[in-house]
């Protein structure tokens, strides 16, 4: 067999093991180029990063993890949840790392499945799915702090390791405690850089720079250890150099309690921040653009009647490599809503995200809703009570068809499903389909229909001793399922 045979024999096998299958077909009489054509497939492996929680000794975390049906899976796979892998003084002398119990294992697709840990010593964790189990596979984080700084619900979707971050919304206030926490699943160091702006640009951090973070480790860097002087409003851009992290802020406060601040979708010319709660009392708007061009933008808030304008915000003048925050004030004014930003010429790529304020006085506490992904063909929101979940939609530009399901309970209960239909320029906090037999917490898995596109968030409300604690997910596309192009026999390449 020649070396030529040989090549095209491995290059159909790795396909093959990576998508599960590869068809050769004989080439299109018709001259069309089929293997440009692809098909979607469920993703066969997926991990995840959940943050160490919390460094307080009151803080009460559960952990939710839920796997959607998924045709096409077959029947095997597995998942578990475990702490990111640290060495103990012994083990570096014996070379030998700890072996960590499970958190949790979920048992099948469908049903979700949930773990506990209190304290403020709970670990950074790293979690592996596979087969039947990693299509769609969500793992949210969620604490209860009873006070102290930070005080209330704070959650956070665990999440892939990636090399760029972006985070507008942080900050090194007085008031503020801000941590970048970056998590390292591989076995080689990796190298990231923390660079920040503020209102007149860049801001002088160079203990930001050349951060190591050792194999399968987590790292919580304090933001005001890299500045100078204090800074409201702050964009964080976590840089990995060298191999992959994952990374999550959380923003804590002494008097508004605090919550995750989630990464922004990547820099575009538009962005969509939706499901900002009813009863928000303060909305903050932070933008940033990281380009050399200025950004000007129109901002519309999608009402439950229509998109409409701010007063006094009709429009936004983001000045290139600086962060510009804008308080909306008492905005939303009793309706639900989202945030939507367009330019009002020139296209230029921003990042953004609002600050949340719920309560008055005393009794206030405080959420991060960032800019996020349509979305698309699947969105799952994990960890949701009979009370005091919210599920919001918004269509931003054509109406849409959405269906909602809401699956069996982690202690036992029959999945409902509901389709809504969501009017273009509009938000809806919609009647979510209930469980039937509901015992424990449940999954809300959503689908577009038809219609244009579809973003969605889910707010967690708990309130405890007059203070309205609440956390908000954005609900971008699970990325379940991936596009395979279609491998096609070309037997010239045996004549070369």
């Amino acid at each position: 067999m020649n070396r030529t045979t040989v090549s095209l024999i491995a290059c159909t096998t790795a396909l093959a093991a990576v998508t599960g299958f590869a068809t050769l077909t004989t080439p299109d009489a018709s001259g069309t180029d089929t293997a440009t054509t692809a098909t979607e497939l469920p993703v066969e492996r997926t991990s995840l990063l959940c943050p160490s929680p919390s460094t307080s000794d009151l803080a009460e975390t559960s952990y939710t993890s839920f796997t959607p049906v998924t045709k096409g899976t077959g029947s095997d796979g597995k998942a578990e949840l475990v702490s990111v892998a640290q060495e103990s003084e012994s083990g570096k002398k014996s070379g030998k790392k700890k072996t960590e119990k499970p958190v949790l294992t979920p048992k099948e697709p469908g049903t979700p499945v949930t773990g506990d840990t209190s304290g403020g010593e709970s670990p950074a964790l790293i979690g592996t799915a596979e087969g039947q189990f990693a299509p769609g596979w969500t793992v949210q984080e969620t604490t209860e702090v009873a006070a102290g700084t930070g005080r209330g619900l704070q959650g956070v979707n665990c999440t892939e390791a990636d090399t760029e971050f972006w985070f507008p919304g942080a900050s090194t206030d007085a008031d503020r405690t801000d941590y970048v926490h970056l998590t390292n699943p591989d076995d080689s160091a990796a190298v990231v850089d923390i660079e920040l702006y503020g209102k007149d640009g860049a801001v002088e951090a160079p203990a930001g720079e050349d951060i190591t973070v050792p194999p399968h480790s987590s790292e919580p860097i304090l933001l005001s250890t890299l500045v100078s002087d204090e800074q409201t409003n702050l964009t964080v851009h976590v840089n990995v150099r060298s191999g992959r992290v994952g990374a999550a802020v959380q923003a804590l406060d002494d008097k508004i309690g605090g919550d995750w601040l989630a990464a922004s979708t990547d820099p575009a010319g538009s962005l969509v921040l939706p499901g900002i709660p009813k009863d928000a009392t303060d909305v903050r708007l932070v933008v940033f653009t990281p380009g050399d061009a200025d950004a000007d933008l129109k901002v519309k808030l999608a009402s439950p009647s229509g998109l409409i304008t701010p007063a006094g915000s009709e429009t936004l003048h983001v000045k290139a490599g600086m962060t510009t925050a804008v308080d909306l004030g008492d905005v939303m004014r009793g309706e639900a809503g989202s945030l939507v930003l367009t330019p009002t010429d020139q296209s230029v790529p921003v990042v953004a995200a609002v600050r949340v304020t719920r309560g008055k006085g005393d009794a206030k506490e405080t959420a991060f809703i960032p800019a996020t992904r349509a979305v698309g063909t699947r969105a799952t929101a994990v960890g949701n009570s009979a009370k005091g979940t919210t599920l919001s939609l918004v269509a931003p530009g054509r109406g849409a068809q959405v269906k909602v399901t809401a699956s069996a309970g982690s202690g036992g209960g029959t999945a409902a499903s509901k389709t809504y239909t969501i009017k273009g320029g509009t938000t809806q906090d919609v009647e979510l389909p209930v469980p039937s037999g509901l015992k424990g917490t449940y999954a809300l898995t959503v689908e577009p229909v038809s219609g244009g596109p579809v973003y969605a968030a889910r707010t967690l409300a708990v309130t405890e001793d007059g203070i309205p604690g609440f956390t908000v997910q954005t609900l971008p596309d699970d990325r379940g399922m991936v596009e395979v192009p279609r491998a096609d026999q070309d037997l010239s390449v045996l004549q070369k």
